[in-house]
């Protein structure tokens, strides 16, 4: 019964959401008319999703990134950071997500001269109305970049808009040459204002840079975290036979792992799904969450990430409630709110799926009646 219909029913929960990653393809190209942009490769809304997909297939994560160049290019005003927000939370309210955290880089968006304040409010405007129009909530990061100089200007605008919608900071972009305590001023402020810091690690580089993230930088939660398989030991069958110090201190102290299954493997992080860690790290009840990363580039949505997790690692509903349940638990909203989606909207919605399968089960003349409710 572990149909699309009934996956994408269920509550979900996103921590791992790129803004600038999951444009609609018709937005691309009528923003780029607007803003005069010439440089998409297509106007064909179908051919330029194909083309972000292809392009992004290439297995490393430098190529991948290429294609944000475009995205990028059509969020240059208060006008389309707005509407691009607006739509992902009706992206969201399509997929059945109640909750999402998205983040960008503010950095990008200045070519027009717009200044980073101007940049996040009508990023956060554009959430604002989608969770009132779609019921969604939301969490918005903003990520400082590895190559860059100016993190700590960025973990400063994070803490300035704490209040007001932005929940976190992150550290984002090419692990390889750009270690994260390069940046430990930047975490350091974050911590100070004790606000909520996530990080890259481990995507494109070892798990050295996974220990920098915790034990420099204090990350709360860890983006990828795939090379997280080099401190892990297992036998011909793929059974645990002993942790190394990370992955036992990750495990103890619980630190949420944002897995991004897809994107891993369009990015080189790991070859093929069948070799992902997250079967391991699940199984040995690592606190795991399964997330989107760029729905666009990847072409996928929580649905695909989860039917992909049934499909390569025979996840079931009970497992697909307790991976929603570990992201609302590792969100950066406060703990009764957490609190709230768990208790009120995740496991009613989950009961609710239960009870209309298990109809199915006793009545099966009801399944078309069932799916169509579904």
């Amino acid at each position: 019964m572990t149909t699309e219909q009934i996956i994408k029913s269920v509550p979900k929960v996103l921590l791992h959401d790129h803004l600038d990653g999951g444009l609609r393809p018709e937005t691309i190209i009528d923003l780029a008319s607007t803003l005069k942009y010439n440089k998409l490769p297509t106007k064909d809304p179908a051919e330029l999703a194909q083309w972000f997909h292809r392009g992004a297939n290439k297995g490393n994560l430098v190529e991948f990134l290429q294609g944000f160049e475009h995205t990028t290019a059509v969020m240059q005003t208060r006008e389309s950071l707005e509407r691009i927000a607006y739509e992902m939370m009706e992206d969201m309210k399509t997929d059945n997500v109640c909750y999402v955290e998205t983040r960008f880089s503010p950095v990008f968006h200045t070519a027009k001269g717009l200044y980073q304040e101007d940049i996040v409010k009508a990023v956060l405007s554009g959430l604002e109305k989608g969770k009132k129009d779609f019921g969604v909530g939301y969490g918005l990061i903003l990520c400082g970049m590895r190559n860059m100089k100016n993190t700590l200007e960025i973990a400063e605008l994070a803490v300035n808009f704490k209040k007001q919608g932005v929940v976190g900071f992150d550290l984002a972009g090419e692990e390889g040459g750009f270690p994260p305590k390069k940046h430990i001023d930047a975490f350091q402020f974050i911590q100070r204002a004790n606000f909520n810091i996530t990080i890259h690690a481990g995507e494109a580089f070892g798990k050295e840079s996974i220990w920098q993230a915790i034990q420099w930088c204090g990350a709360h939660r860890i983006g990828h975290a795939t090379h997280l398989r080099e401190d892990i030991t297992t036998d011909k069958d793929g059974n645990v036979i002993v942790f190394g110090d990370l992955a036992q201190y990750i495990l103890d102290k619980r630190i949420p792992l944002e897995i991004c299954l897809l994107s891993n493997v369009h990015t080189g992080a790991v070859d093929k799904i069948e070799n992902h860690p997250f079967g391991t790290l699940y199984k040995e009840r690592f606190r795991v969450t399964l997330n989107t990363d760029d729905r666009l580039m990847s072409d996928t949505t929580m649905t695909k990430e989860f039917l992909t997790g049934i499909k390569y690692f025979g996840l079931n509903l009970d497992d697909l409630e307790r991976l929603t349940i570990n992201a609302m638990k590792s969100s950066f909203i406060p703990y009764k709110e957490r609190l709230k989606y768990i208790y009120n909207i995740i496991k009613p919605g989950y009961e609710k799926v239960r009870q209309q399968l298990l109809s199915l089960k006793t009545y099966p003349d009801k399944y078309e009646e069932t799916i169509h409710k579904l």
